[in-house]
C-alpha cells in the first residue's frame, strides 16, 4: 500500500497497529504514529488512537501509551480499557485502579466486561479482597454473567486467591462455561496444593463434554505429581496421546517428572527413550525421575551420558546433581568436584544454584563450608539464610546461630515463619522447652504469620518437649489444620513411642480430612508397635476401600509388609508381597528381614537369591537382614560367605551393624573366642552394639569371665544404660552368682538407674490389655491367676519345673516360684486362652527379652493346650507349636 501510495484508512491502521504489538515492532509503529500525526483526521479518530494506546502499552511504552491516551478527545470505554489493561499487563496495577477510578468520576462512563476482568486481575495481584467483591457486586446487579463467560472466569481467578470455595460458588452459579473456565478452576485448585480436587473438577470437565486443551492436560499431569496418584498419571498420558500432546515436549517432560515422583522410574526411562530430539528442560526431568526414586546411580550414569552426547548442562542440572550428593553420605567428594566443574565451566551462579550448594554442604554436614558458601553470595534471598540458620538450628551450634539470626533482623530479609520452623529444630527434649518457648513468644510479640507449617513445627516440638497439653491446644485451636498438620502430629506420636495416641489421633483425622499414604504408613508403624494385627488389618481394609492403590504404591506396600510381619503374621505379609505390581529393594528388604524376625532363615536366604536373580542389588540394609537371619539360626558359614561377599561381590564397605551381626552369629554359635578376635580386628571402632552382641553370646553360652571384661568395655561407652546391668545380671543369677548380683543391683542403686518393669500386652477384639510382673489390676484378675494355676499344674506333670535361676531378688525358694509364675507373660497367655476362641494363635509383645523360664513354660503350655503361641521380645518372635518353639532354643 505504501509503495503503491495508497493511503490508509481509520479500519486499516488499527489492524496493522496490531501486527506491530504482535511482533514488537516498535520503530515501525513508532514511524506510524509519526505519519498518522500528518493527518489530522486520522489523527483525533478514536479507533486510531485506541489502536495507539494498544500498541505502546503491548510494547511495554507505558509513558508513550499514557501520553497519546491524555491527548485524545471524546475518550470512549474502549480507549480506557486499552490503557486499564495496558497498565495490568505491565504489572502497574495500583494504576489501572486509579485510572478507573478516574474514568468513572471524570467521564462517567460505564465499565464494561473488559474493563472488569482487567480489574479483577489487579484487584488479585494486589490482594485487593474488598474492591474485588464491589466488582462481583456490581456484576451480579448488572447481570454481566449472562453476557460474557469471561467475566466469571476473570472472578473465579481472582477468588482462587483468596478462597476456592467461594470460586468454586461462582463456578456452579455460571450458565455458560467455556475451557478456560475449566481450566481457571483446575489451576486454581493446583496453586493451592489441592491436587485431589484440581483432578475431580478436571473430571468434571470431561463429563461436560469439553475435551482438555494443552494447559488443561498439563495441569492434570502436575496434579497426578503427588504420590499415589499413579493411576490417575497413566490416564492423563492416554489422554494426551488422544488429543496430539504427546510429543510436545513440555508435556513429556512433566509426564517424565509425574512417574518419577509416584516412584516408576521404569515409565520414565521409557518415555525417554521415545523422544529423539531431547533439550535440556527433558535431561533435568529425567535426572529429577532418577533422584525421586532414590536411583542415585542411575543419575550420575544418566548425566555422565547427558555430557557425553555433547547437551551442556544448565544451572538446573547442577541443582538436581547436587541435591543428589546431598542425600548420599559419602557423595561428599563428587559434590565438591561438582562445584569445581561450576567454577571452570562458567555456568550461571542463578539462585537456585547457589542455594543448591549450600543445601548439599549444609545436607552433608559441612557447617563451615556451607557458611563460607553462604558468606560469599552478594545478595543471599530467603531461603540462604533460611537454610544456613536450619543447619545450625541441627547442630545445635547456638552463639554461632543466634548470631547469624540477629544479622538476619538488620537484613533485608526478616525472619519469616519459616526461618521459626529451621530455629526450632533446635528444641528435642524436654531441656530445650525454655528456648521452644521462647521462639513462640518472639512468633507472637513480632505477628509473625503461624501458617499451617510454623503451627505444625511448634506443636511438634511442644510434643518432643513434653508439654503436651500446650501442643494439643496450638493444634485444636488453629483454624486452618491441613492434612500435613495431622501427619506431623501423628508422627510426633509415633516417634516418642505413643502408638495409642497416634492411633487414636488417626481415627480423629479421618472425621476432618481425607488421610493419604503417609497417614496410612504412620499409622500402620503404631500398629507394628503394639503388634495389634486386628487393627493393622483394620487400617489395611480402610486403605484399600478409600483406593490408595496398594497395587502401585509401593511404599505403602512395603509398610505393610513389615507391619504385618511385626504384628506375627508372615503370612500376611507374604500375601501383601506377592499383590505387589512392582517390588523394590525395599520390599525384599522388609521380607527378608519378616523372615529372619521370625526364625525363618532358609526362606529370608531363598528371598535373598530370588532377588538377585530378578536383577536387584542388595544393599547394606539387605546385608543385616539376611546376617541376622543367619545369626538366628545358627548358620555361621553362610553367615561368613555373605559378610565377606559384600566386599568382594557387591563393592558394600561394612558397617558397624553388620559387624555386630557377625559377632552375634560367632558368639551364639558357640565361637566367643573368635567373636573378641574379630571384634579386635575391626578395620572401624567399635561402638556399644557391637560389645553387647558379644554380651549376649556370654548370656547365651553362661560365660561369666568374659562377660565381666566386656561389661567393664559397655560401662566406658555407655555408663548411663540400665540394659548393660541386667544383661549382665541374667548371666550372673543364670550362673548361680547370687552376691555378683546383688553387687550390680547396689551398683545401679548407687548410679540412681532403675530398671523398666517387664511389661507384656495381648490385643483382643482391638483392646490393648497389658501385664507387669505380679499385676492384679486386671479386671479378670482372679479368673487370670486361676486359669494360670491349673496350667502350672498340668504343665508340671509333663516336665516342666520352675527355673529359679531367672529370679534376680534375693527370695526364699517359694517366693521364686511365685515370682516366676507371675511374670507378665505368662499372665498374658492366661488371659490369652481365656478370652480367646478355640485355635485362634495368641499374639504376645514384650518390652524386653523373655527370659528362659518363660520360654519353657510357653512351649509346655502350647503343647498341652494344643494352641500356637506367638510371642514377640526386643530380639525376635517365638512361635510355640505343640512343645517346639521356631527359635529352635537359640535366641
Amino acid at each position: 500500500m505504501e509503495i503503491l501510495g495508497v493511503s490508509p484508512d481509520c479500519l486499516t491502521l488499527p489492524i496493522v497497529l496490531k501486527a506491530c504489538a504482535r511482533l514488537q515492532a516498535v520503530e515501525k509503529g513508532k514511524k506510524i504514529h509519526s505519519d498518522i500525526q500528518k493527518t489530522p483526521q486520522l489523527a483525533q479518530d478514536v479507533r486510531v488512537r485506541t489502536a495507539l494506546i494498544d500498541f505502546y502499552s503491548k510494547c511495554g511504552l507505558l509513558e508513550e501509551a499514557r501520553n497519546v491516551f491524555e491527548e485524545t478527545l471524546n475518550r470512549d470505554i474502549v480507549s480506557f480499557n486499552a490503557m486499564i489493561c495496558g497498565y495490568v499487563g505491565n504489572s502497574r496495577h495500583e494504576e489501572a485502579i486509579e485510572l478507573f477510578l478516574l474514568m468513572q468520576q471524570r467521564e462517567n462512563l460505564k465499565p464494561s466486561s473488559v474493563t472488569l476482568v482487567g480489574l479483577l486481575s489487579a484487584c488479585s495481584e494486589l490482594w485487593e479482597l474488598r474492591l474485588g467483591q464491589e466488582i462481583h457486586c456490581y456484576c451480579l446487579r448488572n447481570r454481566l454473567f449472562d453476557v460474557d463467560p469471561h467475566l466469571g472466569t476473570a472472578l473465579i481467578g481472582f477468588y482462587s486467591r483468596f478462597d476456592m470455595r467461594i470460586a468454586s460458588l461462582v463456578f456452579d452459579s455460571m450458565t455458560v462455561k467455556n475451557i478456560v473456565t475449566w481450566n481457571s478452576m483446575i489451576s486454581g485448585y493446583f496453586n493451592v496444593g489441592d491436587k485431589s480436587e484440581a483432578l475431580r473438577f478436571f473430571s468434571g470437565m470431561l463429563v461436560d463434554g469439553i475435551n482438555p486443551g494443552f494447559v488443561t492436560i498439563l495441569v492434570a499431569i502436575k496434579s497426578c505429581m503427588d504420590f499415589g496418584y499413579l493411576e490417575f498419571g497413566r490416564q492423563m498420558h492416554q489422554l494426551a496421546i488422544k488429543y496430539g500432546f504427546s510429543s510436545d515436549l513440555f508435556i513429556v517432560s512433566a509426564l517424565i517428572n509425574m512417574y518419577g515422583k509416584n516412584e516408576s522410574l521404569e515409565s520414565s526411562c521409557q518415555l525417554f527413550k521415545t523422544i529423539s530430539t531431547r533439550d535440556v528442560v527433558l535431561w533435568n526431568s529425567m535426572l529429577s525421575a532418577y533422584k525421586d526414586c532414590g536411583s542415585h546411580d542411575g543419575l550420575f550414569t544418566l548425566f555422565r551420558r547427558m555430557r557425553l552426547e555433547g547437551v551442556r548442562e544448565d544451572s538446573t542440572t547442577v541443582a538436581i546433581v547436587l541435591l543428589a550428593c546431598s542425600e548420599l553420605a559419602n557423595n561428599l567428594g563428587t559434590g565438591k568436584g561438582l562445584h569445581a566443574h561450576v567454577i571452570k565451566s562458567g555456568i550461571e551462579m542463578d539462585a537456585s544454584l547457589k542455594n543448591a550448594l549450600l543445601s548439599m554442604y549444609a545436607q552433608l554436614n559441612c557447617v563451615e563450608s556451607a557458611e563460607k558458601k553462604f558468606h560469599e553470595m552478594k545478595y543471599p534471598d530467603i531461603l540462604s539464610w533460611n537454610t544456613l540458620i536450619l543447619v545450625l538450628a541441627r547442630k545445635k551450634v547456638m552463639a554461632r546461630l543466634f548470631g547469624l539470626f540477629k544479622r538476619m533482623q538488620q537484613s533485608n530479609f526478616k525472619p519469616n515463619s519459616f526461618t521459626m520452623v529451621a530455629i526450632l529444630a533446635l528444641c528435642e527434649d524436654k531441656e530445650s522447652l525454655s528456648i521452644g518457648r521462647s521462639i513462640h513468644g518472639y512468633v507472637i510479640r513480632d505477628s509473625l504469620e503461624i501458617n499451617s507449617s510454623l503451627c505444625t513445627a511448634l506443636t511438634t516440638m511442644y510434643i518432643n518437649c513434653g508439654d503436651e497439653v500446650t501442643a494439643r491446644n496450638l493444634f485444636e485451636n488453629y483454624p486452618n489444620r491441613d492434612l500435613i498438620s495431622w501427619n506431623a502430629l501423628i508422627t510426633s506420636y509415633v516417634e516418642s513411642n505413643r502408638p495409642d495416641e497416634a492411633l487414636s489421633l488417626f481415627h480423629q483425622m479421618i472425621t476432618e480430612v481425607e488421610p493419604n499414604s503417609v497417614s496410612i504408613i504412620n499409622v500402620l508403624s503404631s500398629c507394628a508397635h503394639l503388634s495389634s494385627l486386628p487393627q493393622s488389618r483394620c487400617i489395611h481394609a480402610y486403605a484399600i476401600r478409600r483406593e490408595f492403590a496398594l497395587g502401585s504404591n509401593i511404599s505403602l506396600g512395603n509398610a505393610l509388609i513389615t507391619t504385618y510381619a511385626r504384628c506375627g503374621s508372615i503370612s500376611n505379609s507374604e500375601n501383601v508381597f506377592r499383590s505387589l505390581k512392582r517390588r523394590d529393594v525395599i520390599s525384599w528388604n522388609a521380607m527378608i528381614a519378616g523372615y529372619g524376625m521370625h526364625g525363618f532363615a532358609e526362606k529370608a536366604l531363598l528371598a535373598f537369591s530370588q532377588m538377585q536373580e530378578l536383577g536387584l542389588s542388595p544393599n547394606n540394609v539387605t546385608f543385616v537382614s539376611v546376617l541376622s537371619a543367619c545369626s538366628h539360626a545358627g548358620l555361621i558359614d553362610k553367615g561368613w560367605h555373605l559378610f565377606r561377599s559384600m566386599t568382594g561381590d557387591y563393592n558394600i564397605t561394612p558397617e558397624v551393624v553388620h559387624y555386630a551381626c557377625m559377632v552375634d552369629l560367632l558368639g551364639r554359635g558357640g565361637h566367643l573366642d573368635k567373636a573378641k578376635d574379630f571384634i579386635d580386628s575391626m578395620p572401624i571402632e567399635p561402638d556399644a552394639s557391637v560389645w553387647r552382641a558379644l554380651l549376649g553370646a556370654c548370656r547365651v553360652l553362661s560365660e561369666t569371665k568374659l562377660a565381666r571384661e566386656v561389661f567393664i568395655k559397655l560401662v566406658e561407652l555407655e555408663p548411663m544404660n540400665v540394659g548393660n546391668y541386667i544383661l549382665l545380671s541374667n548371666i550372673y543369677a543364670a550362673a548361680g552368682l547370687r552376691e555378683e548380683v546383688r553387687k550390680l543391683r547396689a551398683d545401679l542403686k548407687k548410679k540412681g538407674l532403675t530398671k523398666d518393669p517387664g511389661n507384656s500386652w495381648i490385643v483382643v477384639r482391638s483392646q490393648v490389655h497389658s501385664f507387669t510382673a505380679g499385676d492384679r489390676s486386671h479386671p479378670q484378675s482372679t479368673k487370670i491367676y486361676k486359669k494360670l494355676s491349673c496350667l502350672t499344674a498340668s504343665i508340671m506333670e509333663t516336665g516342666y519345673f520352675p527355673d529359679q535361676r531367672w529370679v534376680l531378688q534375693d527370695l526364699k525358694d517359694e517366693e521364686k516360684v511365685q515370682n516366676l509364675l507371675s511374670h507378665s507373660e505368662k499372665l498374658a497367655i492366661a488371659f490369652g486362652l481365656l478370652n480367646m476362641s478355640a485355635g485362634v494363635p495368641i499374639l504376645i509383645t514384650k518390652n524386653l527379652r523373655v527370659c528362659g523360664d518363660c520360654h519353657t513354660f510357653s512351649k509346655h503350655v502350647s503343647k498341652s493346650v494344643g494352641r500356637e503361641i506367638i510371642l514377640r521380645d526386643t530380639s525376635r518372635f517365638h512361635h510355640f507349636v505343640n512343645g517346639v518353639c521356631s527359635c529352635k532354643d537359640y535366641w
